[in-house]
This record gives structure tokens, sequence and C-alpha cells, in this order.
């Protein structure tokens, strides 16, 4: 009688999944089954157990047959819903049935720094010729639990991704490798110290260059939250997880132009989850991940132990390979040789003896294949005018310019380096002898030759606020002959302002509280930089409409006629009072400034050409409002890409600077932006991860009106200063003469 209450137990459950699947209890003919069983289960001391038995068997072979139905017509929406159901597996089901012992670092359970991040010191075996061979590795994932409101549906807090750096960190100094669960449906978007999305950024950057193998697999992926510990050398996804930059519901609302509060329609939300690509073939396809794991039908659940071998096999298997590819290219054949013959997929003694141990030489070539891996991802979503002939002459011009400037700043000023140094030292030594027998001299000189006070030069020039308008460029804007309230003037007693004053000779600026009003990005252009010294470049590259959006693509002709450009970034060389700079500006004007592939590429090529010639980054964000979802994870993966350029270019000594103007938000923020060890933000602007509405979305609580200002901005350490916006040119310079290191060719 126990065996049969199980089995009944299993089909009702069973029941149940198929209509929370399919998100209809009715689906198919789910409610006759579920009838058949409510009579069966109304039986069970009325029939024999033979009797029972049969009928539950016929009940099983129905409902296996629904499965493999609902199995064949999943939609993007039934995906969603399979790794959200709460039998799902979880991380904390994985690191007890694929992980041989484990201690949780940080905390465990409700009593952890952030309990929907889980970092664990591991361990791991595969029997090898006979043999049992044990080797550590650091886990850390996000933990959806099973109902546990602590978890916090596995969105993970800033303090949670940074006790997930911190022990990335520990795998690095014990030099073991790092297997990363992502199972998150976005990072808790609060700006509490250290903030979201500078976290995350943190958290890309440092892994850019983590010295151990990185393996990360991904049930539930959600945007920049999945990015905080996806950035690896190898990226697997469960076969029925998936992979989004945004929820549907939020892509359907945003899409949808739903107002706050009303219910978005079903089909809308379906309709969005299907053209988002979030499957994990879709992915595949995309080359935004490396492999798919398999899963039983309809997903696998907690209790599906056959699949813990699957993913242990996957994870061993994964992360031999990036060792052996740094070793070298016959051992990795072998080792795939070795695989084909294997009798079972995964069975008992498939591996082959792998230290996962690298010396200096195979870390190097382990950081220069993920470099190559993120440098080539999205670019499936790339669009250039330039033809064969027009890429033949790019591809010529940048070698014989690399050439050009690695003579002459690493071979001929290098020399001239280091004969500046030697004349240095031996002018200091011989100065202290000779200046005991001029120094008397020199001074009766000097008194008889010194000119009046009145006739002295400063000794370094004086930048004020008026040569701001040295180009003379006055917005459009100031052509309207009207009034303006400012929006301080109940607290501060502002007056009207006349536009042609207030766009004019103020530049945008209240005169009385130093409210700035928004201006267009050509005022920047022209009043920001040396006069005639914008040189443009990369213009041809042209955004597109890589998921064939239907709706979308009207959206970006009308953006291309609104602008006359082919993407929210401009590229251009420029000078700042002589100091010559590469700058990567997102502007609102073209689908606010928001990131795609074509946008991460340009970014990346502006940071490869800064790198090459030795000047100066400047990222000035007019306005973005993050990752365009139209693109899907074709935009997501432009965060590790672009931050990876951010990171080369550091490391080989440049200044990389970001100023953020107007609204500033989501992936860009939390990536290539939010990394920056110099952030400014322009008066009145507003900087964040998450808007207002998608923190009420997800907390449930209003924010304060000033919660995403500049001012809390820099009281939370994400910025290092407030510029005004008639000093921008000025500060601007400052920043470029003292900050940075010595490696710049100005310096």
């Amino acid at each position: 009688m126990q065996e049969i209450r199980k089995r009944l137990t299993k089909v009702e459950e069973r029941i149940n999944y198929i209509g929370q699947v399919k998100g209809s209890a009715d689906w198919g003919n789910i409610d006759s089954v579920a009838q058949r069983f409510k009579g069966v289960q109304d039986a069970i001391f009325d029939l024999s157990a033979e009797q029972m038995a049969e009928k539950i068997h016929n009940l099983e072979e129905e409902l296996a047959f629904l499965e493999e139905r609902a199995e064949e017509s999943l939609t993007g929406m039934d995906r969603v819903r399979i790794v959200r159901s709460p039998l799902r597996f979880s991380l904390k089901d994985i690191l007890e049935n694929v992980y041989e012992d484990y201690t949780e670092l940080g905390g465990e359970e409700e009593d952890s720094i952030d309990a929907s991040m889980v970092c664990a010191k591991a361990t791991v075996s595969a029997i090898i010729k006979g043999k049992t061979v044990t080797q550590q590795v650091m886990v850390i994932g996000h933990e959806k639990g099973h109902g546990e409101e602590y978890r916090n549906g596995g969105c993970s807090k800033p303090w949670g991704n940074e006790k997930a750096l911190r022990f990335m960190m520990v795998a690095q100094t014990e030099g073991i490798p790092i297997h990363s669960y992502i199972f998150t449906p976005g990072s808790f978007p609060t700006e509490d110290y250290p903030g979201a999305g500078q976290q995350i950024a943190r958290n890309i950057y440092a892994m850019t260059k983590l010295e151990v193998p990185i393996i990360s697999i991904i049930s539930e992926g959600g945007s920049g939250g999945a990015e905080a510990i996806g950035c690896s050398d190898y990226r697997l996804m469960f076969s029925h997880g998936y992979y989004s930059v945004i929820s549907p519901e939020g892509g359907a609302a945003i899409e949808g132009k739903v107002r706050e509060g009303e219910k978005i329609p079903a089909e809308m939300v379906e309709s969005c989850a299907e053209r988002l690509k979030i499957s994990a073939a879709d992915n595949l396809r995309l080359k935004t991940i490396d492999r798919v794991v398999d899963e039983p039908v309809l997903g696998a659940k907690r209790d599906d132990f056959e699949f813990f071998k699957r993913i242990k096999y996957e994870m061993i298997r994964a992360t031999d390979e990036v060792v052996l590819k740094t070793k070298s290219l016959r051992a990795f054949r072998n080792y795939e040789m070795k695989l084909k013959r294997s009798t079972k997929e995964f069975g008992d003694d498939a591996h082959i003896d792998v230290s996962w141990e690298l010396n200096r030489d195979e870390l190097a070539r382990l950081l220069d294949m993920r470099s190559k891996k993120y440098r080539q991802m999205g670019c499936e979503g790339l669009c250039t005018k330039d033809g064969i002939l027009g890429c033949l002459a790019n591809r010529v011009k940048e070698k014989s310019s690399k050439y050009f400037y690695n003579i002459r700043y690493d071979l001929l000023h290098s020399h001239q380096k280091q004969v500046k140094q030697v004349m240095h030292d031996v002018t200091s030594e011989s100065s202290a002898v000779i200046k005991h027998v001029t120094g008397p001299l020199a001074g009766i000189f000097g008194f008889f030759t010194r000119k009046p006070d009145t006739e002295r030069l400063p000794a370094s020039r004086d930048l004020d606020r008026e040569e701001l308008y040295d180009n003379t460029y006055t917005s459009p804007l100031a052509n309207e002959d009207r009034t303006i309230t400012c929006p301080n003037s109940e607290q501060s007693g502002c007056k009207d302002l006349w536009v042609p004053d207030l766009y004019g000779q103020f530049g945008g600026v209240c005169e009385n509280c130093g409210h700035h009003f928004p201006l267009e990005y050509q005022w920047y252009l022209k009043n920001l930089f040396d006069r005639d010294s914008i040189r443009e470049f990369n213009s041809k590259i042209s955004a597109r409409n890589p998921l064939d959006s239907p709706a979308f693509e009207k959206r970006l002709q009308d953006a291309f006629k609104k602008t006359g450009r082919r993407s929210a970034m401009i590229t251009f060389d420029a000078r700042v009072h002589g100091v010559e700079v590469v700058v990567a500006m997102l502007y609102s004007n073209f689908r606010n400034g928001t990131v795609g592939a074509t946008e991460g590429e340009k970014f990346v090529q502006a940071a490869e050409r800064a790198r090459m010639m030795r000047r100066p980054l400047l990222s000035y964000v007019h306005t973005t409002g993050g990752i365009r979802i139209q693109e899907g994870t074709l935009g997501v993966t432009q965060m590790p890409k672009c931050t990876m350029a951010v990171r080369e270019y550091v490391d080989a000594g440049g200044l990389y600077m970001v100023v953020y103007d107007n609204n500033s938000y989501a992936g860009p923020v939390a990536s290539f932006l939010g990394c920056s060890y110099y952030q400014f933000a322009i008066r009145s602007s507003r900087v964040g991860f998450a808007g207002p509405r998608v923190i009420r979305d997800t907390t449930g609580e209003d924010i304060p009106p000033d919660y995403h200002s500049a001012r809390n901005a820099l009281k939370r350490g994400h910025i290092q200063g407030i510029w005004d916006r008639r000093e921008f040119r000025t500060n601007l310079h400052k920043s470029l003469m003292t900050m940075g290191g010595k490696s710049l060719y100005y310096r």
C-alpha cells in the first residue's frame, strides 16, 4: 500500500507539473487525466492492489505521452516556467549530488552574508583507469532554494556578488578552478553600497583576468545578474534553461508600452519570450554559449539523480578541455579521441587524468584564449557597410598603424626615456659639485637681471570658464522665444528663465541653483573639444536586427533617418587643450543610447585604438538606457566583451575615464562604464542600475525622488566627482593631466 501511495503522489505531481509548464490546467486533455486520477485516488480502498497498480500504470503511460507532446511544443515562456518551478533542482542539490564534499563559505542558510549567493570549497572525483582521482574546485552560484523567502528567488544583492568576487580571488590564490552555476532572474536592484551595477562591473572586470579556469553553466540567466559570475572560459547551458537580456514580462511591458500597474496580456508575454531567443538552442546558434547539457523530458527535477551524473561529467569534461587547450592542441585532440572511443557517453572511466594546475606559460595562454573568446562574442549581430575591399583596406591600415606606433613608442620612445634617465642621473650628481662654485655668481647675476613682479608670467596656463565658449556653438533650443520654470524654483526661489539666455550664454544651467537642463549631444561635440579636432572612425558599422524582430526593423530604420547615423555610439579622435584623446560617446537620439552588438564592437575598437596610439580613452555618456533588448543575449554579451577591452587597455597603462550625463542606467553602468577607476557625473544627472519602475516591481517598495542623483552616487562612492557643465572642458583637461600612469604619450 505504501508503494501505491508513492506512485499516486508522483502521478499527481506530474499532472500538476504539466499544467504549470504549459501555463494552463486544461492544456491538451490534462484535465481529463486529472479527473481519472481523482477517481483512482478515491477508490484506493475499494480496489485490489493489482487493480490499483494497473490503473496507475495506465495513468503513467498517458502522462508519458502528454509529457512527450508538451516537450515537442515547448515555447520560450514554457522554459521560463520550467526553471521557475519549485520542483526544479537548485545549486544545493548539485552540491550534494555532484561533489563528494563541500564546505559553504561566507555564512550558511539565512545566516549567510547573502543567502541567494552560495560559495563553497568542494572536491569532485572521477574514476580514471580504475582509480579514483579527486580534485578541488571553488563552487560559486545562485541559490533559489525551494520556496525559502530568505533566498530572494536567486536575486543576489550587491554584497552577495562581492562575496562571490572575494572567493574567486581565494580560488586564484589557491590555484583551483571555479565552477559557476547561474540560477538567477536578475540582480537585486539596490544602489546601497557597494551598489548593484557597480559591483557587477567589478566582478566582470576581475573575472576577465582571473588566473584560473572558469566553467559556468546556466539554468536561469537573467541579464547583469548572470554576468556577475558568468564571464568564463567555457559556457554551458541546460537544455531547458533560459538566458535572456530581460525577463519576458519586463520586455513585454517595455515593448508594449504598458503603463505601470496595468496587467500585461499573456499573449504579449509569450510573443516577447519567442522574439528574445532565450532557449539553449537559440543561444548555441548565436554562439553566446559553447555547449548544451541535455535534460530529461520537461526539464530535470531535484530527484533526477541520474541527471546529476550528467552534470558531473559535463563539468569535469569542460574543465579538462579548458586546461588541455592551454597545454597543447595535440593533448586536446587525444582527449577528444578518448571521449569518442568511450563506450558510455558519461559512464565510469570516461575521463583521462588531467591535472588542473597550470604553470605561468599555461596561465598566459588561458588568459589569451579568454580574451579572444570574448573579442568574438556577439559578432553575429554586426553589420558593416565597408564591403570586401573596404575591410581589406581597413585591415592593412590597422596593421601598418600598429607597427608605426609600436616602433614610435615601444622602441624609439623607450630608448629616449632611458637616455633621459641616464642624463638626469649624471647631471644630478655633477650639479652637486658645480653648484658650490657657480652658486654665488648665479645669485649676483640674478639679482641684477630679474624682472619686476608685475611682468612675471604664470607658472602654468590658467584654464578659466570662458574658454568653454571658444567654439561659439549655440544650442538650437535657444531659438524659442519663451520662458521656462526651473524645477527647483519652489525650494530655491529661482526666477523664470528666458530660453535664449538659458540655452545661450548660460549653457543650459540655471544661474541661481545650478540645475542642469538637458542639452543635445552636438553641444558637447562643439564645446568640449578643440575646434576642428574631431575625426570620427568606424561610422559605417551599422546597428541591425539580428533576431529578425518585425516591429524592431521599422524602429531601426526610423532611427537611421532621424539621426543620420548608424548606431547609438559615436567613436572619434579629438583634442582637449591640445591633449589627444579617443572618445566613445553614447547619445540619446538613437534608441535612447542603448547598447547592442554594434555599439559594443565600436567601443572595443575604440579601446584597442587608444591602446595602440597610447592615448586616453574617454567614455562620455550623454544618455544610456541599458542593453538593447531587441538583440537578446547578443546585447548582454557586450557587457563582458567591452569590459575585457577596458581591462586590457588599463593593464597596458592607459587612462580610462567615464563621464555620465542625463540618465545612465543598467547594463553599460554594470560593466564597461562602472569598472572605471575614474567616474564623474555632470550635475543633475541620474546614475544607477535599474529605474524606479523596475525597482518597484522587484522590491515592492518606492524609492526617494533623488535615489539615483549624482549627489547620492557620490556619497555611495560610485563616482569620484560632480562637474558643472560649464567647467566640463576645464575639469576634463585637468584630469587628463593629473590622473593615470606615466605610459601615455603626452606624459
